[in-house]
């Protein structure tokens, strides 16, 4: 039985990781300091004998005994509230984390995926966004934390593939939503849908013309696993290039919920990127990935996940 180590795994993302590893029929590790996972996310799977479970911070010298095939680094503050709140801990996990993860990947053998992000373009000047393109990031600006981190994180694993020979890959995440976001998460989609829920105006940024690509959760899962097994070592982005304002975006929920709230405008933060789409070129001809979920769909999906967790 092969054996993945999850990090990240009580998140939105590597929870949903650590049931498709388990489907897969691997042996999951999965390790997490809760700064902003939750154990609930990951409880059903704790009486099954192919999964463990550590209570680590990766940005401390990271030890799992035995066999690694595989390691996944998906620990991170991911939101703007959360890096906002917590900017030295996103610094730590992307930098110390990272070096942590790769170093064990190069003691054990194992191949590692580290889970960069779209926001390594900033506000970007090429659109759709290309796996080519630089970027245009702030450093010094309140999400040059999160960016820089990321920025690093591709950085520092592309020095150990080449001078170590570690098998790494690097996923760049466009926007992802489904079940298990947090309510209180600050990004646009858990926003709306508790603002709609609750019954609160939903709050749009700027006029609401700059633009998100919303791709479902096991969608990204599916490429994520794609992209792990694949023999490609450079970037590749991962994301639903089907774009939407987020003033449309808010009136989808709206309409979605059917609720009687109506939209009220704050100013948009500093450096809020003005448009998002992956060009996923890479990730169709060399994965044969494409997602499959609409957003009608997704979103019906993900109301239904907020509507009860709302109610517990």
């Amino acid at each position: 039985m092969k054996r993945v180590l999850i990090a990240g795994a009580a998140g939105f993302l590597g929870s949903h990781l650590c049931d498709r590893f388990i489907k897969e029929g691997y042996s999951v590790v999965g390790m997490d300091n809760l700064l902003t996972g939750n154990l609930k996310n990951i409880e059903h799977l704790f009486p099954l004998p192919q999964f463990e479970y550590y209570h680590h911070d990766v940005s401390k010298f990271v030890h799992v005994p035995g066999k690694l095939d595989y390691i996944l680094h998906f620990a991170s503050p991911a939101s703007p509230i959360d890096y906002l709140k917590m900017p030295i801990q996103t610094l730590k996990v992307g930098s110390l984390g990272t070096h942590n993860l790769l170093g064990l990947a190069k003691e054990k053998g194992a191949r590692i995926l580290v889970a960069s992000t779209s926001e390594v373009y900033g506000d970007p000047t090429v659109h759709p966004q290309t796996e080519e393109y630089w970027g245009n990031v702030n450093p010094i600006g309140p999400r040059g934390v999160y960016d820089e981190a990321k920025r690093f994180m591709e950085s520092i694993t592309m020095a150990y593939h080449n001078f170590h020979g570690v098998e790494t890959r690097i996923i760049r995440i466009f926007n992802t939503y489904g079940p298990r976001m947090r309510l209180n998460d600050g990004r646009a989609l858990p926003a709306f849908m508790s603002q709609a829920l609750t019954g609160q105006d939903l709050t749009v940024f700027g006029d609401g013309s700059q633009t998100r690509s919303f791709c479902y959760v096991s969608d990204l899962v599916d490429g994520i696993y794609r992209l792990l097994l694949s023999d490609y070592h450079l970037p590749v982005n991962i994301g639903n290039p089907v774009e939407i304002s987020l003033l449309q975006f808010a009136e989808e929920i709206i309409k979605l919920t059917g609720s009687k709230q109506k939209i009220i405008f704050q100013p948009l933060p500093k450096d809020d990127p003005k448009q998002r789409k992956p060009d996923i070129t890479k990730a169709q001809e060399l994965l044969g990935w494409s997602p499959k979920i609409d957003r009608a769909e997704g979103l019906k999906i993900t109301y239904d996940y907020f509507k009860e967790a709302l109610n517990k």
